[in-house]
């Protein structure tokens, strides 16, 4: 747990206090030294999942060149430019990351007029004792799985450069124009010692990849050397070990390093488990949906008017970092799906094991939370989305959680022009991580498949919920979680391989938002209800406005999508100990929660951090990158935004008033007067609970 706040770090400084360490004073000086980097800590494990990177290995390294857009308005501030691209691979999960003078020297394949260069370093998965769940899997994938980062982050960051008007090559672990590791000695992100590679507050090994770019961006000098002094005053310090001014600390157990793999950083295991949700769920009284009936895809068919269907097919790729990710979710759709082994193989057949296996191998590739359920009937699409039929067709599901990031999320507003590459980020990763551990199952003689945003056979907000990773909030169709409130995206696995699920959770969220509106407040469209909780399609929830909801995330013209119930959402909390006092409150000390809902507002969660601000709002529009012709959000907490409870009008439609899963390509109107009527007359949870004889929790 971190003992210091991060919320006056700027992004671009990353999670490590690389500016403490002592720098040579000429950014282009020569560096000399080699050596050879840290091996990984096992051998590969009898089941090793290796296999599986090749796929997208390949994938990243065909897309390490491409065409040029048009120059972009940009700062002309080398430093500027550094700090962005710092930000945007910190965004992405590096560990670390430099920016430096590309000499002659470094180029060992075909040459270009590249002056400067992006070094991006990705650290080994943590190693926790012996005959941990999932070694067999993951032992010997530590240094291939470090590779696959750094190669997705090369590839994303070399792509975004070339949107916005510059020439850029991503140089990966597999292939490569330059001496990776001379550059990254050039670029002051490691140090030769003693005949060995080193990453200064790095203990395990680590993968490295280069952008080459001609884009003139600010360098950080090579390391100088320490000697004993300077070492203690840096990567030995009580600060360092304590997490100081925010950086990761060198006590791995602040960290979560000494937590099995299997059960990730955050403590669900804490968070009381119940055998049912919070929420009142009647399974037999579930209509299954299709995809057809969804927000976009309504829009895309054309049931909100023309505007909103030539919309749907921009607001995606509306900057020139969510262009990137999406290229790449769009590349995985391929492997989702796939052959199974003929013979399954041996020490696979304990649901207990497996479980654990899987959430130890989730982790281990990036993901942030992981749950285990059955897949009930109803949660799988009764037609995808060309209209075809879907038959249900695994008993268990693997639901993953991908953090959107708190830092990012602490200087937007919620609805800006970062929202939308915020949420594609974490698709896109998903997506990658569900992929490898399908083909891996594949592989193990179970058939698996992985459901992305862009091909999802099943609903993952039931699944979510059936895993036992949260409970529904007032946002409405959007299980939060106790750790990272709303600010999460989800990729589901499905598969037949036996599998233990985990209960559901109880952590006193349905009280909570009874007393909390914030949501609703902010929301800029008005779509999240004020008022008390329905029965909607089997389900007991705060039904948002579906309608409203799609139309702004469509039609902001300030901003790119819009999450800002996560932005404001008193759950949505950087995890200090400070504020994990006040999380524990809130879910052992029901008296406190008002308080706590009120105090948010007066210590000013929800606002704007100027300091997290890394990235540049630009708009892609026509094919090139130019300022936003509309101006960007840039909300800060609107205390009077509960005028509209009163008179707040909710639309819901019910399956009946959905359009059939086969209806392709033809729009059926929304009858919005007819869903306003609907939400009047829908039955309440206490009408519905005496109806089938359950009783409250």
């Amino acid at each position: 747990m971190k003992l210091f706040s991060h919320k006056k770090r700027p992004t671009g400084m990353g999670p490590y206090p690389l500016e403490r360490l002592p720098r040579l004073a000429d950014p282009a000086a020569p560096v000399a030294g080699a050596g050879v980097r840290p091996a990984e800590a096992r051998p590969e494990g009898p089941l090793s999942a290796s296999h599986a990177y090749e796929l997208y290995l390949d994938l990243f390294d065909q897309q390490r060149t491409g065409d040029v857009s048009e120059r972009a308005p940009i700062p002309d501030d080398p430093q500027e430019r550094a700090d962005n691209l710092k930000g945007g691979l910190y965004f992405l999960d590096a560990d670390m990351t430099g920016c430096g003078v590309l000499t002659a020297e470094a180029w060992t394949g075909e040459t270009r007029d590249h002056g400067f260069a992006v070094v991006t370093l990705v650290a080994h998965s943590r190693t926790v004792g012996r005959d941990q769940p999932g070694d067999d899997w993951i032992d010997g994938t530590r240094q291939v799985n470090a590779d696959l980062r750094a190669a997705e982050l090369a590839v994303l960051i070399a792509g975004y450069i070339r949107r916005i008007g510059f020439d850029a090559v991503a140089h990966t672990p597999t292939i490569s124009d330059v001496d990776i590791e001379k550059v990254a000695l050039q670029c002051g992100l490691i140090e030769a010692v003693g005949g060995e590679l080193r990453a200064p507050f790095i203990k395990t090994g680590f993968s490295l990849s280069v952008v080459s770019t001609d884009m003139e961006i600010a360098p950080d000098a090579p390391l100088a050397r320490r000697g004993l002094a300077a070492k203690l005053r840096s990567t030995h310090s009580l600060g360092w070990l304590l997490g100081r001014g925010g950086t990761r600390a060198g006590l791995g157990r602040l960290n979560g390093d000494h937590r099995p793999l299997h059960m990730g950083r955050y403590p669900m295991e804490r968070i009381k488990r119940v055998p049912e949700a919070t929420t009142l769920v009647i399974p037999e009284e579930i209509e299954r949906v299709p995809v057809r009936a969804g927000g976009f895809p309504r829009a895309g068919h054309g049931d909100m008017g023309p505007k909103f269907q030539k919309e749907l097919a921009v607001f995606s790729y509306k900057t020139p970092q969510a262009q990137a990710y999406i290229q790449q979710i769009g590349e995985m759709v391929p492997y989702q799906d796939g052959e199974v082994a003929p013979e399954r193989a041996p020490g696979t057949s304990d649901p207990d094991r497996n479980a654990d296996a899987l959430k130890a191998f989730a982790h281990h590739l990036g993901g942030d939370m992981v749950g285990v359920c059955e897949v009930p009937e109803y949660a799988w699409y009764s037609h995808n989305g060309k209209g075809e039929v879907i038959t249900p067709r695994h008993k268990y599901g693997v639901v993953i959680l991908l953090d959107q990031g708190y830092e990012t999320m602490e200087g937007a507003s919620g609805d800006d022009w970062v929202s939308g590459a915020q949420s594609m980020r974490a698709y896109m990763r998903g997506a990658q991580i569900a992929g490898l551990m399908a083909e891996h199952l594949r592989s193990l003689g179970f058939s698996s498949r992985s459901h992305t945003n862009r091909d999802s056979e099943v609903l993952h907000i039931p699944l979510v919920l059936e895993a036992g990773l949260g409970e529904l909030s007032r946002i409405g169709e959007l299980v939060l979680n106790p750790f990272v409130g709303p600010r999460f995206k989800s990729v589901v696995l499905t598969t037949d391989m036996p599998l233990t699920p985990d209960r559901k959770i109880d952590f006193g969220l349905q009280d909570f938002c009874t007393k909390c509106t914030k949501c609703a407040r902010e929301c800029p469209c008005g779509a999240i209800e004020f008022g008390d909780k329905i029965m909607f399609n089997g389900y007991e929830m705060w039904k948002p406005d579906v309608e409203k909801c799609t139309k702004y995330r469509l039609g902001n013209m300030r901003g790119s999508a819009c999450g800002r119930c996560m932005k404001t959402c008193p759950f949505n909390i950087e995890g200090v100990l400070a504020e994990r006092v006040f999380l524990w409150s809130a879910i052992k000390l029901p008296f406190t929660r008002k308080f706590i809902a009120n105090l948010d507002d007066k210590v000013g969660n929800g606002s704007i951090n100027p300091i997290k601000k890394w990235w540049w709002d630009l708009e892609f529009k026509d094919g090139r990158t130019i300022e936003p012709e509309k101006g960007t959000n840039a909300r800060e907490l609107d205390m009077n935004g509960g005028r509209i409870a009163d008179k707040q009008k909710v639309a819901i439609y019910p399956p009946d008033m959905l359009p059939a899963g086969d209806n392709q390509g033809v729009p059926v109107k929304l009858e919005r007067k007819e869903a306003i009527l609907r939400r009047k007359q829908a039955e309440t949870p206490a009408a519905a609970r005496a109806r089938v004889g359950r009783q409250a929790m």
